[in-house]
């Protein structure tokens, strides 16, 4: 845009305040979090302008929950004498056992269905956080959703307001992390796709690249995308046992994902929130301003005028075209910021890919953890089965963490700490799982 080169991730990420574990490794970049700023609200738009917010909620259930419920235009008194409560308690008897052996073989789908809320009230309160985990409702555990609603709301202590990134994550995130690796003694090998890795005869492992390297070392973390991992293990037949190695081909994707960035020859009303999610208007799932919070993007629009806009649909259908996609993202943007209509697009960038994982029904039983069999192989990402309550990046990360420190045990290294939620909720029976260290409870 403008005759410059940009950074572009893969679409807008929210730093929530409870990701405690990702926050600690940013901190070994960025010790304050300096990239980090508040977004103070985030508005849910719906149909004929109905709007909901999360900001100035209380921090503590159920003092969030019924705030949340008392001020919102979606539900009245006579329809909440009509919701199911003994669904509704479910939300606050999240356990990592029951929730998983009561819930898991029912789709979230139907569990949104047993509340009986109002279609208005289910679209904006729940649908909206349903499907921003790529995740279709009616594809998706129950439990995977339950756990979902834990760790973001009835058992967060820091609220649902998050933070964003000020900067491209190439620059605040990527690329310092490279120079910080470096400075230790790491090397960094990019733009190399690995094949296969096998177990050395004397122990240990060798991988070996497309390319024609190889890479030798005493312990290995795979963090990759399930097709990447389900590809390596296919082609490493000495990793794991077979009971492993059914439980990574099991793993499954979701349907894909779309993220559409817009320059824009004309500006936003002044009233619009850097960050929007929306629901009930075709695929379109949000829409983020990024010269509101975004260095580049801020700087663009001051030299040029207009606005950087980007679009997300999740879990977009597998027949749906991208003539068709575009046409149905375009039209959600007109109808919630009509001053968009007409405007010129001067630059975009379209990425439409399919490789964020699925919680199907009944897929906690088989989910690989981070341990595996073989002895200095450990898994990470945010497909891999936790006994905490996290998710998204902040899955990726605690996976990491936990990797790293099984791996390293044996070599007397301390272990990272592991910070979470309480692993229950408020109305659940503590009996089998204990808190997880540096857990809030």
């Amino acid at each position: 845009p403008g005759g410059k080169p940009f950074e572009m991730e893969r679409g807008f990420h929210a730093f929530f305040r409870q990701y405690y574990n990702l926050r600690a490794l940013l901190r070994r970049i960025d010790p304050e979090l300096a990239v980090l700023q508040p977004m103070e609200d985030y508005p849910i738009l719906g149909p004929n302008g109905s709007q909901e917010s999360f900001s100035g909620l209380p921090r503590s259930t159920p003092w969030n929950v019924l705030e949340l419920t008392r001020r919102t235009k979606t539900l009245g008194l006579r329809d909440l004498m009509r919701v199911n409560r003994g669904a509704a308690l479910e939300m606050l008897r999240y356990s990592p056992e029951r929730t998983y052996e009561k819930f898991d073989g029912i789709s979230a789908d139907a569990y949104l269905d047993s509340l009986g809320f109002p279609a208005r009230a289910r679209r904006m309160l729940f649908d909206v956080f349903a499907h921003s985990f790529f995740n279709p409702e009616e594809k998706m555990s129950a439990a995977e959703l339950l756990m979902m609603f834990h760790f973001y709301f009835v058992g967060n202590p820091e609220g649902l307001i998050f933070d964003v990134a000020k900067q491209p994550f190439s620059t605040a995130i990527w690329t310092p992390f490279e120079e910080y690796l470096e400075e230790l003694g790491v090397r960094v090998v990019k733009q190399t796709t690995v094949t296969e890795a096998q177990l050395r005869p004397a122990g240990g492992f060798v991988a070996q690249s497309a390319e024609g390297e190889r890479f030798e070392s005493d312990l290995l973390v795979l963090a990759t995308t399930v097709p990447a991992l389900q590809g390596l293990v296919a082609s490493s037949p000495s990793l794991g046992d077979g009971a492993w190695r059914e439980q990574v081909s099991s793993l499954d994707v979701t349907l894909p994902f779309a993220v559409w960035r817009l320059w824009l020859d004309r500006s936003l009303d002044a009233a619009r929130a850097p960050f929007a999610g929306t629901t009930g208007v075709g695929l379109l799932d949000n829409i983020s301003a990024y010269h509101l919070f975004e260095d580049e993007s801020r700087e663009h629009v001051r030299q040029h005028g207009g606005s950087v806009v980007e679009l997300h649909a999740y879990a977009v259908p597998e027949d749906m075209g991208e003539e068709q996609l575009r046409a149905d993202l375009l039209a959600g943007l007109h109808t919630f910021y009509p001053e968009t209509k007409g405007a010129t697009v001067l630059h975009e960038r379209w990425l439409h890919e399919r490789d964020c994982p699925a919680f199907a029904l009944g897929s906690n039983r088989l989910r690989p953890r981070v341990t595996t069999p073989t002895p200095g192989l450990s898994l990470a990402g945010d497909f891999v089965r936790l006994d905490l309550p996290s998710a998204l990046m902040e899955r990726a990360v605690t996976s990491g963490f936990l990797a790293a420190n099984h791996l390293l045990a044996p070599l007397g290294v301390r272990p990272e700490p592991i910070e979470c939620l309480a692993t229950h909720g408020m109305l659940a029976r503590r009996g089998r799982t204990r808190q997880a260290v540096g857990s809030r409870r």
